[in-house]
Formats: structure tokens, sequence, C-alpha cells
């Protein structure tokens, strides 16, 4: 599927105020749903919390633009991309949904985000790594909030392989998002003079990871890399432990969100390296917005939590810039606006629907470092967005020009 070159520049005629009385909203109401794993492996990391980090966004927005209420509503798609594109289509068919949020499952992600294009809906995607989403299958009408898997293990590789442990092994999930993670670390791995000596995959929610392990240790890499995420990484890491890999080869995570380091304790997961999004306790505008969080969630924001609250408050102000609910020109406004919040900032939203910012290079503290509960992470770097995120030309999106 191609589409024009030209995005929505035509849009920017609109230029209805507020409190405009040709403002347009559909079915007089903002419909936002966030839809991702409410229950199963990856339900810490965004799940209940993502709707709360929601309800907060539209609280604190005053809880209507242009005049007329907002509201969320969600969905659990059960990491089943059928499931969650079926769930879309009836939001976007019969329930007046304008914008779906979320996703936190690349293939559900990249179902939907064709869907919302074709029904001229907003699909914004939280913790997803498939680089496709913002490269091959862009659209007019997505962006993609948090992360992909080259800004997760580029510069990590690099880090790691520059450290002299330049010899890796792969434990992959098998589906879009693994396979994503793992093709982009093997690139800046080889491109850092490191090699990779093999690679196992796994599905979905494995609770014994022994098999995969031994084929690990076998190896002799000097790294063994985690292409996994939430439930999957737990395990892994967990098992590793208790295999014994941590004495002889070290342990690589390409995907760590604090939820993770809460689940095993930092005895298990202390001394991971990984680069994230956001930190609850980095700075004093973090930590106001996620203490506000935890009182409501009873647990520190994860990044996709964060994001989501970040997406939607400027989703929220470029409808009312806008004049209207209308995708095209609610994107269109979005990408003329930086975003400037605790979560991210001078962050900019490019014509492949990447938003682009700052991400942290980071390590798990050790148990005497940590100073109580959630005190979790060491800010080691920033890595400024313009290097932690593929360049524009080389993502293959159709809607840039090469």
């Amino acid at each position: 599927m191609r589409f024009p070159l030209v995005l929505v520049s035509a849009v920017a005629a609109i230029g209805l105020g507020a409190a405009d009385a040709r403002a347009q909203v559909s079915d007089n109401v903002v419909k936002i749903g966030v839809l991702n794993d409410q229950s199963g492996l990856y339900a810490d990391l965004g799940g209940p919390g993502s709707v709360v980090a929601a309800r907060m966004a539209v609280e604190d927005f005053g809880g209507t633009v242009l005049g007329k209420p907002v509201e969320i509503v969600f969905a659990d798609h059960q990491n089943k991309s059928d499931v969650g594109v079926a769930i879309a289509r009836e939001w976007f068919e019969v329930g007046n949904v304008d914008m779906a949020i979320g996703f936190d499952h690349s293939a559900v992600a990249l179902g939907v985000e064709q869907l919302a294009y074709e029904k001229n809906r907003i699909a914004i995607a939280g913790a997803v790594g498939s680089t496709a989403f913002t490269g091959k299958s862009c659209t007019p009408t997505e962006a993609s909030w948090i992360y992909d898997s080259y800004a997760l293990t580029t510069s990590l590789a690099k880090a790691i392989v520059a450290e002299g442990r330049d010899s890796w092994f792969f434990i992959t999930v098998d589906y879009a998002f693994g396979h994503s993670l793992e093709a982009d670390a093997t690139a800046a791995v080889k491109a850092a003079g490191g090699k990779v000596l093999g690679s196992v995959r796994h599905p979905l929610n494995t609770a014994d990871f022994s098999s995969y392990l031994l084929q690990a240790q076998a190896s002799g890499a000097k790294v063994v890399a985690f292409a996994n995420g939430g439930g999957d990484m737990v395990n892994a890491t967990k098992q590793a432990n208790e295999f014994g890999l941590t004495k002889n080869q070290t342990i690589v995570s390409l995907l760590v969100f604090i939820s993770d380091v809460h689940s095993m304790e930092l005895q298990a997961a202390q001394g991971l390296k990984f680069v994230t999004a956001f930190y609850w306790d980095r700075n004093d505008e973090t930590r106001a917005w996620s203490k506000r969080f935890f009182e409501r969630h009873g647990r520190m924001p994860t990044m996709p939590q964060a994001a989501v609250y970040s997406a939607i408050r400027h989703y929220l102000g470029a409808v009312a810039a806008a004049g209207t609910d209308e995708a095209k020109a609610v994107m269109a406004k979005m990408r003329e606006t930086p975003v400037n919040d605790f979560y991210v900032k001078n962050g900019r939203l490019r014509a492949d629907g990447r938003l682009v910012h700052d991400m942290y290079f980071a390590q798990v503290k050790t148990p005497p470092e940590s100073k109580g509960a959630w005190d979790y992470y060491k800010i080691l770097a920033t890595i400024p967005g313009d290097q932690a995120f593929r360049p524009l030309a080389e993502g293959g999106c159709p809607l840039v020009a090469h």
C-alpha cells in the first residue's frame, strides 16, 4: 500500500480555533480507545496502568475539547492480532472511537495501523518494537511514541561490543517484535566489529527456557541477548541465573521495563544494561507526575504508561488546534507542534510517524545501591534523539521521498 508524498499540508488552512462555531467533532464526543494486554504477560508494562494514565491525561486536559466530552474506552487484545483488529474494527465502525492507542504488541499494532488508515482514524503505538510500523507499513494516520527495535538495540550493542564482549547469541521471541529486535541488534553488533554465533526462537509466553539457555551456553558466546519482553524476559533472566549462565557469560536484555525489574527483584536483575525512554526518578518533573500515578495505581509507571499520557495530551491539544477530530487534520497539528512534557522535551513527530526524542542508557542498581522500593535504575548516558532513532530516509516509509 502506497500513499501520496504530500501528506496533509492542505489541512493547515483549516485554522479553526477551539471556540470557533465551525468546530467539528464527529458524534459530539472525542473517544479514545486503549487497546492492549489487560491480563497476560504484557499486562504489567501497559495493561490497566495505561488506562489509568489515559484517564489522568483527559482529566488534566479538562475533560472536554472543543466543548465536547472526551471518553476513554479500553479492551484486551489477548496478544492476538486477529482479536486486536476485530476490536479496533468494532470501535471504528460502531463505537465511534477516534483514536486507538497502546497495543504493546507489534503484530496487533501493524494490523490496527492499516485499519485505522482505511477508516480515517488515528493509531498511536506505545510499546511496539517492529520498525515496520513507521517503515514499510507506515500510514499518514499513525504515530509511534516510545521506541522501536533500532532505538533499543543500536546504542546498546555498540556500547557492549566496545567493552570487549564481541560475540553474541540471541534468544528471541518468535513474532514480528522479536525478529525486529534481533535483526537490528545483529546489524549493530556486526557494525561495531562483533560477531553473532547463533540464535534460537521461542513462542510467546514461554514458561521453560531451559533448552534455549543450554543452546546459548553451548555456543560459547560472550553475550547472551534476550530479544523478548515482559513476562518472557523475566522468566528467561531468572532461569539464566538459576542455570549459572551469568558466571561465564553476560546477559543482555534488549528491552527492560521497570515492572520487569520489580517482578524479578534487584538480586536477579542487578547489572542489566539497557536503553529506555523513561524513568520515573530522572528529574523533579518525572517524579511529580509519577507520584500522582502511584497514588492511583499503586505502582510506579512504566515507559508505555507514561507515553500513553503524553500522547493523549498531545492528541487533545491537536484536536483543539485543528478545530476538528478529523484524523488527517489532527495529525497535521500533531506534527506541527513540538512535544514538551514530563515524558519528552522538544520531541518532534516526523513524516513517518516516529516521535523523535532522547533515549537513556541505563543500568539496574545492585541491592546495596538501591535506597528503597522502585529505586532501580542508574542513568549512564543520554542518547540524543537524532542518534537514537533510525534516519528518516533509511526506514522505507512510502510517505517519505527518497
